[in-house]
């Protein structure tokens, strides 16, 4: 049974730094492909961050340069290290990945960005 946890979500003043982090079972990162997507009020879930098993990574437009996702294959957990926050960054953030056609979801985490 694949299962992600995300934890490290909190309040932050604008400019500021988090980094959440999704620890996974059930799966090895090294084969899979991992996702941060993000969800703010009155918004569609969108993709924030993406790392593969290889370790090619891809970013949103609106987060690149801001945002790193990273992997730890010993700890098989998945990292989104944030900077330079901004209010509209504000959203729950949810762990992601998919096996034999099937998705997963962390419960998600939520990030709130003061202005």
């Amino acid at each position: 049974q694949v299962q992600l946890v995300e934890s490290g979500g909190g309040l932050v003043q604008a400019g500021g730094s988090l980094r959440l982090s999704c620890a996974a079972s059930g799966i090895q990162l090294s084969h899979n492909g991992m996702n941060w997507y993000r969800q703010a009020p009155g918004n569609q879930r969108e993709l924030v961050a993406a790392i593969t098993g290889g370790g090619t990574t891809n970013y949103a437009d609106s987060v690149k340069g801001r945002f790193t996702i990273s992997g730890d294959n010993a700890k098989n957990t998945v990292y989104l290290q944030m900077h330079s926050l901004k209010p509209e960054d504000t959203a729950v953030y949810y762990c992601h990945t998919a096996r034999n056609w099937r998705a997963y979801w962390g419960q998600g985490t939520q990030v709130t960005v003061s202005s």
